[in-house]
Formats: structure tokens, sequence, C-alpha cells
């Protein structure tokens, strides 16, 4: 996508110094086109001009030399003299004296081009003149027009299109066009008094720097499309013998943006189309490789949930797989048979801690309770000897304390008496001491 970005963005300002230089080739043609056009009429009207001069006082070859003014260059559509009422009275004279192509001519003296002064005129109607004035010896008698259709000149110029839906333009001093196209769509007779009533401000911008005689391209919005118009002030070529003064037109060629770039951008749309479909099957490839990659992790997630639940045995199949997952895999296989065979060893020595630790506990209750039942038979032996140590104890007290007053008899039957009493302390320790001896069940 970055690649693409950056391709594109120097595309399209390949793409936009390519429109430039052919505006400039196309303004370059347009100009020489209607220079041409222009030149035509002069050099015709000059080669009838002489004519004129030599039968200046014989109407009828006038009106002849207009006709065949006319029949001799395509792009003349009538030809017309008007005099001086000191020099000749005739209605066309009358007619004509008051029109700017007649007053401008008379008054410079000079050839000159007159574009169309009533921008209500219809196309058909309105025409561009190039004027002559006659001269009789050194005085201004009259002046010869030859028009042009500013229709005509129109479609001719039209045809050399840059573009299919572009179109050139030729705009005169006082903001009018000589040269437009069908004006529903952009161009108007008047451009200037055309602002607020449709047309943009920056149409208006551009018709302003095109008759200041700026040379430069602008972007204008028209009916909610947008143009570039380039610019450059109409210059006519030099030939010797030609009145060369400067009429302030300008000529334009009108690019739609669409034709600029419109295949530029149609290709962008496409290509990011592509791209974002591309990037889509790509996701849906890569979810699905990775979803198949990772299935063994799955199961081996499952198989580790398993022993974490504590079921060694179950079997961890052999993976077929060379890469690191086939790895993971028998290596999880091996671990699982590790953990199980470690298990069965706990288990069992579980059980034989457990058997030993049951027989531990019986052979500690037999001795507390052999423990239990010496202590009771020391309890019985003590308190059986407890009486004949007490019998003794008191007849060797009572020899002691009394031996002077004892009789002889009474001595010998204490003396007796302690006698059996030893005698049964010694066969009680005999017999306690037997059963010590005695080796326990």
């Amino acid at each position: 996508m970055v690649a693409l970005f950056i391709m594109f963005r120097y595309s399209r300002k390949a793409v936009k110094e390519e429109a430039l230089l052919k505006a400039g080739q196309t303004l370059e043609a347009t100009v020489q086109h209607i220079d041409n056009i222009l030149l035509s009429v002069e050099q015709s009207a000059g080669n009838i001009y002489w004519k004129i001069v030599f039968h200046i006082d014989q109407p009828d070859k006038l009106d002849e030399y207009c006709r065949k003014v006319v029949e001799t260059n395509p792009y003349i559509t009538g030809s017309v003299m008007a005099f001086e009422p000191d020099f000749r009275q005739d209605s066309v004279s009358n007619l004509y004296r008051q029109q700017r192509w007649y007053t401008h001519a008379m008054e410079t003296g000079m050839p000159c081009w007159i574009e169309p002064q009533d921008s209500n005129a219809k196309e058909d109607e309105s025409v561009i003149s190039f004027c002559l004035p006659i001269y009789a010896g050194e005085r201004k008698v009259g002046v010869m027009a030859a028009n042009i259709s500013r229709a005509l000149l129109s479609k001719i110029v039209m045809e050399t299109k840059p573009s299919p839906n572009s179109f050139s333009t030729l705009l005169s001093q006082n903001g009018s066009f000589i040269v437009y196209p069908d004006t529903s769509k952009v161009m108007y007779q008047e451009v200037f008094s055309q602002v607020g009533k449709g047309v943009e401000p920056s149409v208006e911008k551009a018709a302003q720097a095109m008759v200041s005689g700026e040379k430069g391209y602008k972007r204008v919005s028209v009916q909610d499309e947008d143009f570039y118009i380039f610019y450059k002030p109409f210059e006519r070529s030099v030939v010797p013998g030609r009145s060369v003064e400067k009429l302030g037109w300008s000529v334009g060629v009108v690019y739609p943006e669409n034709d600029i770039i419109g295949d530029y951008n149609r290709l962008l749309y496409l290509v990011l189309l592509i791209a974002v479909v591309g990037l889509l099957l790509l996701l849906v490839l890569c979810r699905a490789f990775v979803h198949h990659q990772l299935l063994p992790l799955r199961q081996l997630a499952v198989y580790a949930q398993n022993i974490a639940d504590g079921y060694y045995e179950e079997t961890i199949p052999d993976s077929r797989q060379k890469d690191e997952v086939g790895r993971l895999q028998n290596h999880f296989q091996q671990m699982q048979k590790s953990l199980s065979t470690h298990v069965d060893e706990m288990n069992q020595l579980t059980t034989t801690l457990r058997e030993r630790g049951e027989e531990l506990q019986a052979t500690y209750e037999q001795a507390q309770e052999a423990d239990r039942m010496k202590t009771n038979f020391l309890y019985n032996m003590t308190n059986q000897m407890t009486s004949p140590v007490s019998v003794i104890f008191s007849n060797v007290k009572t020899i002691n304390n009394h031996y002077s007053s004892l009789t002889e008899d009474v001595t010998g039957m204490l003396v007796d008496e302690i006698q059996r009493q030893g005698e049964k302390i010694t066969s009680l320790l005999n017999q306690l001491i037997a059963d010590s001896e005695k080796k326990p069940i």
C-alpha cells in the first residue's frame, strides 16, 4: 500500500505536468490557428484593396470586389464598404458611418480588428470585422470591412480539441468571448455580467487574469464541475507588411478536471479496489492457513487441560509435521509418557507407604495396649505389695520400739509374720520378673 501510494503520488504529478505541457502546446496551436485565419482574412482584404484603389470611382466594380473577397476566402462571411459623405452619398455609407468598425478605422487610419460590440446579438449574427481605411491619395475617404462569423470561427477552433470534453476560447479585452463553445455549458457572452447568476467567482478571477494579459492557469468551478483554465495573451505573428497592433485578446484552453486526471482517478480507484479485495482475500487465506497450522496446538491445549485434570493415560498421537509445531507435539508426547510413568511410580510408592503406615499404626496401637497392660499390671502388683510392706514395716517398728518389753513368743510371732510377708513380696517380685521376661505377642 505504501508503494502504491508513492507510485500514484508521483504519477499524479507526472499527469499534471503532462497536462500543463499539453495545455501549453494547445494554447500555441490555438493561437497559431486563429492567427492563421486572421492573417488569411487580412491578406485577402489586402489583395482586393489595391484593386479598390484603382477603381474607387466605379461603384459597380467595388460591389463586385466585395463579393469576390467573400468568394475567395472561406472564412469571410461578408464584406462591406462605406465612404465619407463628401466623397460619396449612398444608403450603405449612411447606414454604417456611426458604427464602431467605421469610426475606429477612420480615427486611427490603420488596419484594425474590431470584435463584436453587441453582446446580445445572436451567435449566427455576431461577427468580427477586419477594417481597412481606403485612401484616395493622402485622404481617408472610406473603410472596407471583411467580416468573420464568430460562430464559424468558434466552430473551426473548437474542432481542435485537446481532449474529449475540453475546448478553446478567445476572450476580448472587455471580457466578452470571441470564441466560445455551447453557452449552456460554461461560457457566456459577457463573463463579468454573469457573476452572481450561476457563475462562480473563480470564473471572474480567471477572466480578470486573462483580460489583464497574464499567463498561467487557474482552477474554477462551474455548475458543481471543476475545470482548469490555461491562458496566455493572444500574440499575432510578425509578417512583413502586416499591422501587428496589440488586440488585447487572450486565448484560453478549458480542461475539465476529469479529462486531466479522470483516467488516473479511475485507475486509482480500480487499484485500491483490487488492493482491498486482495487484502481481504489474503486475510481470509491467512486466517484459514493459521487455523490449519494452529489445529495441533489446539489439540495440545486439550491434552494439556486433560493432564491438568489428572488424566495422564490419554495417548497423544504422533505428529507427521516436521515443523516446530510437529516437534512440539512429539516432545509433548514424550512429556506425557514421562509424566504417566512418574505418576504410576508415585501411585505405587503411595500404596506401599500407605500399607506400611497401616502396619505401623497397628503396631503402635499394640504397643500402646501392651504398655497400658503393663501399667495396669504394675499398678496391681504395687497394690498387692503395699499390704505386706505395711505389715513388715509395722512389725519392724513394733519390735524396734518395744524390743525390751516384748516376750519371746510375741517377738517370734512378729518375726514369723515378717517372714511370711517377705516371702509373699518375693513371690510377687518373681512373678513380675517372670512376666517381664515373656516375649510380647
